[in-house]
């Protein structure tokens, strides 16, 4: 037996050390990350764990691809906050479980397959925007409340901070060379950890974000209108949501096959994401998706299957319910140089190496999609942006290809060979090529190395066949596809136009 319910691959060699160890080190760097955005937007820290918890464990069993990460991410907590402040968080609930539900639809539809369209410009922008996004969230844990007022470390506190700061990422960097058996952002939160409690250095922690202790995740029906009103208000919140949890999640997907080698099913990860956003909605969680930095983090302490995020989901939980104590003295600055390792190591450098090779188009394409998620921290228009210009530049380069040779045959017709697609970018081109005054009575139109590809182009040739009716002078298209066919029958009430029928040859046997 080789599958079960089609939710774990029993082939699968799993190393149970590196996953137990890996979701380990998952779980010490979600629960800050978790927790700070649960507060930026408003939220009881614990809603924010809560749907660490939540959107690990549903996602690590049922998602798309084996070791992916998921988590209360900032990505869609970012889009709740107006909501939050407008209606309040009984709002929020209804709108991250709404927003499950247009996920998993998407996943039954199979609309996951379009996140193909990106180009590659597009990822490199979105990785290298995520990256600085990831690194400068880090620099806020060197700031500190003083009376209501928030302002910089200075001083002693901000040289200790630094100094465990560089001394864990020298560990990141330092311990793979020694042995690659442990996972090196373990073992430098844990030497960290140790140094700030066998020396008592007073340094910024967990609980001083927030506490981290709690129950059991409780289940809660929304308390809100169940009325239109309500949906008119919570429905665009919900789509946005789904919409920037499925481009982060999907990239961080694409992403991980690359690393990886191997390849997810992208419809089966938006049905899970979806699963756990309406878990979220009535279990008190804000919601997530798919968290790029937690996955690269992850994949580096060697996690290859499901396991890794389960026992991360598991661990946060046991945090919650009963080592909230001890967490909570663990220093920031071991968490901090982690993640600072992460962007680090997720920025693609090896774009700056290429990016003299590429076209310009390209270039402009994964720098503005880099600076909207730097800026907006709106991961969904950055990639709606980039892949909407990159289509427009494809468009434009199409256009250009058109091209017409034309010769007159021993009979007096005359012939134009179409080289190049037409559709609506190329129809201006394609009518330029005619001479329609100076042309004979009979004109054969060769698409042989052409395609009539949409509605623009249909009018196109109805617009050249009226202009040579008008001059009694006959039009016919020759060499199209079964297709383009197709396409010209369907539209046979806009546009009437003479088709030469290619004959169908067929092998005697």
């Amino acid at each position: 037996m080789k599958k079960a319910f089609q939710l774990f691959d029993f082939t699968q060699k799993v190393n149970y050390k590196n996953e137990i160890l890996a979701g380990l080190t998952v779980a010490m760097t979600m629960i800050p990350e978790s927790l700070s955005f649960a507060i930026l937007a408003g939220f009881p820290p614990l809603v924010g764990l809560y749907a660490a918890f939540i959107a690990g464990l549903v996602t690590a069993i049922f998602g798309g691809r084996p070791g992916m990460i998921s988590g209360g991410a900032g990505a869609t907590v970012i889009v709740l906050i107006a909501l939050m402040k407008s209606h309040g968080i009984e709002y929020v609930f209804a709108a991250v479980a709404l927003g499950g539900v247009v996920q998993i639809c998407i996943g039954l539809f199979k609309l996951g397959k379009f996140i193909r369209l990106v180009p590659q410009p597009v990822m490199f922008g979105f990785v290298n925007g995520l990256a600085v996004v990831i690194f400068m969230s880090q620099l806020e844990q060197f700031k500190t409340v003083v009376n209501g007022q928030v302002s910089w470390l200075q001083g002693t506190p901000l040289y200790i901070m630094l100094g465990l700061v560089a001394l864990t990422i020298a560990i990141v960097l330092v311990f793979p060379k020694i042995t690659k058996a442990v996972p090196a952002s373990l073992v430098a939160i844990m030497v960290v950890f140790a140094l700030v409690i066998v020396f008592n250095i007073e340094t910024k922690t967990v609980e001083d974000i927030a506490s981290v202790q709690g129950g059991f995740p409780p289940f809660h029906i929304p308390n809100i209108p169940f009325s239109f009103e309500t949906l008119k208000i919570i429905f665009p919140y919900s789509v946005i949501v789904a919409a920037v949890g499925l481009t982060e999640g999907l990239l961080t997907l694409n992403l991980v096959d690359e690393i990886t080698g191997t390849r997810g099913n992208s419809n089966r990860e938006c049905i899970a994401q979806g699963s756990s956003n309406i878990l979220n909605g009535f279990f008190y969680g804000m919601g997530g998706c798919p968290m790029i930095a937690q996955t690269l983090v992850n994949l580096g302490a060697g996690s290859r299957a499901r396991l890794a995020g389960i026992i991360g989901a598991l661990t946060i939980l046991l945090i919650i319910l009963f080592g909230a104590p001890v967490i909570g003295k663990l220093p920031m600055a071991a968490l901090v140089g982690v993640m600072m390792m992460v962007a680090i190591t997720t920025f693609e450098w090896a774009s700056f190496r290429i990016i003299n090779k590429m076209p310009k188009h390209d270039i402009f394409v994964g720098i503005l999609v880099a600076l909207i998620t730097i800026v907006l921290h709106n991961l969904a228009l950055a990639v709606l942006i980039g892949v909407i210009i990159s289509a427009l530049v494809f468009a434009w380069e199409s256009a250009k290809r058109i091209r017409a040779r034309h010769f007159i045959d021993e009979n007096g017709v005359k012939h134009y060979e179409i080289y190049g697609p037409l559709f609506f970018g190329s129809t201006t081109a394609f009518l330029e090529k005619f001479d329609v005054q100076n042309d004979p009575n009979n004109i054969i139109i060769d698409f042989k190395e052409s395609r009539v590809s949409d509605m623009s182009a249909i009018e196109a040739l109805n617009n050249i066949t009226k202009k040579y009716k008008q001059e009694n002078k006959t039009v016919e298209l020759q060499y199209l596809s079964a297709d383009c066919r197709q396409l010209l029958k369907n539209a046979d009430a806009v546009i009437n136009v003479n088709v030469i029928e290619d004959p169908t040859y067929k092998v005697v046997s």
